[in-house]
């Protein structure tokens, strides 16, 4: 007889090959340095200058009370009501505004708030590894709806395809992890269109998450719509992990859609913190709240980002790597050589590089890489990605 709830199970096989891998990964990691990690979005550099000077600055107590439990405090919700309204131009109001423990915090109290068990929740394929893990963990299931080749655009016959009598959520994610893809105001209006036509037809409101924790991750100056601009009945999460790239502090936030009808949107406002408190207090920690203001000019250099995808770019085409040009994200996401991901990584850890096989996104013959890798890292490992195109060349 099992100890555990049938839901953590479910839980823990969904994220099964992410935990192998991560844990493998780390043991590899303290036997043998890299010459280049390529895998998770995680600092190569010291932390931004800026960044600990906030820290250090908000750590030091000003009354008694610095430490004490902490909420939407009301002064973070205004200052990132106005944020967001300027930069999605939305009416956000600060009951608006959850303060959450980064991403993960904001997706799992949209889940609270939104799912009952036996729930459905459609995702991208690929899509990010961790959806389908906290959808178990409140007793939901995903369904994944494939985006469109080449572009990964987002195909609503798929997305339609997906949608049953029990679908509450779709999921954007935008930027996309692992593409890169930014989904244009029409993308978004269509897909609006389509779950407008989808809620009436199974007789409930079908929401959208809208992930978009890579939004200040951008190429080319790039433009960005939100769903949340298109489509009434959605839920916008953010972190500062990776405009910050310190994925290690636990900011961000849920914000409801300004344009959600009246009725709704007091609702979801007035209970908002009493999930976050069911969530486990799911709320950032104090110096992080008084931060704020100090971290959100903040970033790392974009410019440095897109040198690398091109320096990337150029030379895995020069190879014949079959890649997606990112519009955004840390990442580059391209075909293995030979079709067999889990091979190539294998192929190109024996010259000390290190890629996240697509695997971990249901597409076992692609690979993503992350362009937070340092330059010197960069220029050492394409040597490995030479040879192993050469070897399948060869070989294949």
């Amino acid at each position: 007889m099992s100890v555990a709830a049938a839901r953590a199970h479910a839980a823990a096989r969904s994220f099964s090959r992410v935990e192998n891998f991560f844990l493998s990964h780390r043991a590899q990691m303290a036997e043998r340095p890299a010459v280049a990690d390529f895998t998770f979005g995680d600092p190569r550099d010291m932390a931004l200058p800026g960044l600990v000077a906030a820290l250090r600055a908000r750590a030091e107590p000003r009354s008694v009370d610095w430490f004490a439990y902490k909420a939407n405090e009301p002064e973070a919700c205004a200052f990132l009501a106005d944020v967001l309204a300027a930069e999605l131009e939305l009416p956000y109001e600060p009951e608006d505004i959850a303060l959450t423990r980064g991403a993960f915090g904001a997706i799992r109290l949209a889940f609270t708030l939104l799912l009952e068990p036996g729930d459905e929740c459609v995702s991208p394929l690929p899509g990010w590894f961790c959806y389908g893990a906290m959808l178990a963990a409140v007793g939901a299931t995903e369904v994944p709806a494939p985006l469109a080749p080449p572009r990964f655009d987002l195909d609503p016959e798929a997305i339609a395809a997906a949608i049953t009598p029990r679908t509450r959520i779709v999921i954007v994610n935008t930027p996309h992890n692992p593409t890169g893809r930014i989904y244009s105001r029409a993308d978004l209006s269509a897909l609006a269109a389509l779950l407008e036509a989808k809620s009436a037809e199974i007789g409930r409101r079908i929401w959208i998450l809208s992930d978009e924790p890579y939004r200040r991750v951008r190429f080319d100056g790039a433009g960005f719509t939100s769903p949340a601009a298109v489509y009434p009945h959605t839920l916008v999460d953010y972190s500062y992990g990776k405009i910050l790239l310190a994925p290690g502090l636990r900011l961000g936030y849920l914000a409801i859609s300004p344009l959600l009808p009246a009725a709704e949107r007091e609702e979801l406002r007035r209970i908002r913190f009493a999930a976050q408190m069911a969530d486990g207090w799911n709320v950032p920690d104090a110096p992080l709240i008084y931060a704020l203001p100090d971290l959100e000019p903040l970033g790392i250099d974009i410019a440095a980002l897109a040198r690398r995808r091109e320096r990337m770019l150029d030379a895995l085409a020069g190879w014949g790597y079959a890649m997606t040009r990112p519009e955004g994200t840390f990442y580059l996401w391209g075909r293995a050589p030979g079709g067999d991901a889990a091979a190539f990584a294998g192929r190109l850890r024996e010259h000390g590089v290190h890629v996240m096989p697509g695997t971990l996104f249901d597409r076992p013959e692609d690979f993503r890489l992350c362009l937070t890798a340092t330059d010197a890292m960069v220029e050492a490992a394409l040597p490995a990605f030479r040879e192993a195109a050469r070897a399948e060349a060869e070989h294949g």
